[in-house]
């Protein structure tokens, strides 16, 4: 699963925007003005490492299972090691991709989240280097039936 950089998070500027601390409810609806208690950036939601964070789009469904989809935005932290389970981004022979981490049992495995795609197995003279995990997706919602 192929991925394109879009920056890293010193290059985006700051934005407050409203948050309520009321609940919304999936049901009859109420009126949350009344409720608004604060402001949220969502960079402070996203963001605990704002020097070690970067951007990517994600290409590709291999990741689907895991909540990730093609064009989706990555938040990915470089100041986190990579622990058993991480879903990560990685170079793998030159190439980048997103993947879950397997550490154990050894050999390391990058898994993809679909099953139409084999986890890779990194062993013998393979060069694999962690660029970050993954901490957050960003994800734009279709209008209307908009696909």
């Amino acid at each position: 699963m192929p991925i394109i950089l879009l920056g890293d998070y010193e290059s985006f500027s700051r934005l407050h925007i409203p948050l309520f601390l009321e609940q919304v409810s999936a049901g009859f609806p109420s009126p949350a003005e009344d409720y608004v208690e604060k402001t949220l950036d969502l960079n402070e939601l996203c963001i605990k490492h704002p020097a070690a964070t970067f951007f990517v789009r994600v290409q590709g469904e291999s990741m689907i299972a895991a909540g990730i989809y093609p064009d989706d935005v990555l938040v990915v932290d470089r100041s986190l090691r990579a622990r058993h389970g991480d879903i990560i981004i990685a170079s793998l022979e030159s190439e980048m991709t997103v993947k879950q981490l397997h550490l154990t049992p050894l050999p390391v495995r990058l898994l993809p989240r679909n099953s139409a795609y084999q986890p890779i197995t990194v062993e013998g003279d393979m060069v694999m280097e962690v660029f970050g995990v993954v901490t957050n997706v960003v994800r734009s919602l279709k209008r209307g039936g908009q696909s």
